[in-house]
C-alpha cells in the first residue's frame, strides 16, 4: 500500500494590521500571495483608537489565522500628537517631519512582529508602509525597511542558523491612488478601514488631518468611492 504524501501547509507571515487602508490592502496581498496570515495590531493608546476596532473587523473579514491586539502604552513616552496632548495639525502637508510622527513606531512594531514570527516559525513580515504619498515619516523609507531586514538576520536565532528573514513592503512605491485601486481589485471595502488621526465626537473622520488629506486625494485621483464619512461633508 502506497502511503499518501503529506501536503505542506502554506507558509506563515506576520502582518502588521493597524486598521488603516494601507495595512488592510497589505494583509489582503499577503493572503493573495499564498501566505497564512497572523495579524498583529498594536494598541499603543493612540488618539485614534477607533482604528483598533477597524483592525478587528478587517481581520475577521479576511479570515486570518490569528489576530492579536497587543497592548503597548506609548503615551507613557509621549512625543507625538497621537500619544500626547498635542493638537493634530490640520493645515496640510509640510516638508518637515510632522508632530503626528510617533518616535521609532515602525521600528518597535516590526520588532514585535519579528518576535512573533520567529516564535511561530516564520521568516516573513508584512508592513504597509509607503514612501510616495505619505507624511514624511523616516520609518516609511526603503532604507529603513532594508536596514531592519539586515538587522533581523543578525538579531534572531533563525538568522543565526542561516534562515532568511524578509520584510515585505508591497505598497512601498505605490501612490495612494494606486493603493485605492488595489483595494478595489482585491474586493475590499474601503469604509472598513480607518485613516483619520483626529476622530470627531460624532464618529466621523475630521477630513483635514494629513492622513485624511492623503486618503481623500488618493481616492479622488483613482475615481473610486471611499465610503468614509468626513466631518466637513456637511
Amino acid at each position: 500500500m502506497v502511503a499518501k504524501a503529506v501536503s505542506e501547509q502554506p507558509p506563515l507571515a506576520v502582518v502588521l494590521l493597524s486598521g488603516g487602508l494601507d495595512s488592510m490592502v497589505c494583509a489582503a496581498l499577503a493572503l493573495e500571495q499564498g501566505f497564512r496570515v497572523l495579524a498583529l495590531t498594536i494598541d499603543y493608546n493612540q488618539r485614534h483608537r477607533v482604528e483598533i476596532d477597524a483592525a478587528r473587523g478587517i481581520a475577521q473579514s479576511l479570515g486570518v489565522e490569528r489576530h492579536i491586539v497587543l497592548p503597548l502604552d506609548l503615551r507613557q513616552f509621549g512625543g507625538s500628537a497621537l500619544t500626547a496632548d498635542i493638537a493634530v495639525p490640520k493645515g496640510g502637508l509640510g516638508e518637515d517631519i510632522p508632530v503626528t510622527y510617533v518616535p521609532a513606531r515602525n521600528l518597535v512594531f516590526l520588532s514585535l512582529a519579528l518576535a512573533w514570527a520567529e516564535a511561530a516559525g516564520s521568516g516573513d513580515l508584512f508592513i504597509g508602509v509607503n514612501a510616495l504619498d505619505y507624511s514624511g515619516y523616516p520609518d516609511c523609507r526603503p532604507e529603513f525597511i532594508g536596514g531592519f531586514e539586515n538587522l533581523a538576520r543578525v538579531a534572531t536565532a533563525r538568522g543565526d542558523r542561516g534562515g532568511t528573514v524578509r520584510v515585505h513592503a508591497p505598497l512601498q512605491h505605490l501612490k495612494k491612488s494606486e493603493i485605492a485601486q488595489e483595494a478595489a481589485r482585491l474586493g475590499l471595502d474601503p469604509a472598513a478601514s480607518w485613516s483619520c488621526y483626529d476622530p470627531q465626537p460624532d464618529g466621523r473622520a475630521c477630513g483635514v488631518c494629513d492622513s485624511c488629506r492623503l486618503r481623500r486625494a488618493g481616492f479622488d485621483a483613482a475615481g473610486i468611492e471611499d465610503g468614509t464619512q468626513y466631518g466637513d461633508d456637511g
